[in-house]
């Protein structure tokens, strides 16, 4: 297997920063008990990343028109700063963030790019690029396309771009195959316990049964667990530790 990496060579002096993927979101915070959070896959796709913040404020207006010029791109930086970060380009009320970055990853592996997972962002949408980063020599660009006439901002240390890794040749070699449920007799037992726990747990909600009210939420993805008890894989995790760039040392 090769060595695993993700080179992030600088080609403009002012690119933007990469920070380890930050798992809260606001709308999630909101909630009471900030009960989001309790679902461990959506917790887990938060963090599981790099995030490119925005090194000023920008804010996008777009009258609806099909021309380039019909968006307008503004910041609180300096205006040479802000043009060779965000400017539209392709047309049809989209922008194109630059990364200032050239990326280069293990042969096999590509970068996966688009907007932080499960971050709506009211009036625009993130465009999802999968790169060939084991060989390109050029940069690419973060886009993100207008959904509705109007005014929209990105704030600076807000992430225009989440770079995630995947190796992309060998998914063509992953077959799908649907399957009963009975040629596995273990998965079956684990599954009838599960859905039988889960039934009667909604069911003592329902109720408003004490100890159910007192717990919530069942824990058994979160704790790694069979709903029969028995301990799931060593290799559950239940938090992402993403490693922060760091200067080559020369």
């Amino acid at each position: 297997m090769s060595e695993l990496f993700l080179d992030c060579y600088k080609v403009m002096d002012d690119a933007a920063e990469i920070i380890a993927a930050r798992p809260r979101r606001e709308w999630m915070d909101s909630f009471t008990d900030r009960h989001p959070y309790r679902c461990l896959p959506l917790a887990m796709a938060n963090s599981t990343g790099w995030e490119m913040v925005c090194p000023f404020d920008v804010t996008l207006e777009w009258d609806g028109g099909p021309s380039a010029a019909s968006l307008k791109v503004t910041g609180n930086g300096p205006p040479e700063m802000v043009k060779g970060f965000a400017l539209s380009h392709f047309t049809m009320g989209i922008i194109t963030f630059y990364t200032g970055y050239l990326f280069r990853t293990p042969p096999g592996w590509a970068v996966l790019c688009g907007g932080p997972p499960n971050q709506p962002k009211h009036g625009i949408a993130p465009l999802s690029g999968l790169v060939e980063t084991d060989w390109l020599p050029y940069p690419f660009t973060m886009n993100w396309q207008m959904t509705a006439p109007g005014r929209v901002s990105f704030k600076k240390g807000e992430a225009f771009c989440f770079l995630s890794l995947t190796p992309h040749h060998a998914l063509e070699d992953i077959q799908p195959v649907i399957k009963s449920m009975k040629e596995d007799l273990q998965l079956e037992r684990d599954y009838a316990d599960w859905r039988t726990a889960r039934t009667e747990f909604l069911a003592r909600l329902e109720k408003k049964e004490g100890k159910a009210i007192a717990e919530k939420w069942q824990r058994l993805y979160m704790r790694g667990e069979k709903a029969s008890g028995e301990a799931g894989p060593a290799s559950h995790i239940t938090k992402r530790r993403m490693k922060m760039p760091k200067m080559e040392d020369k």
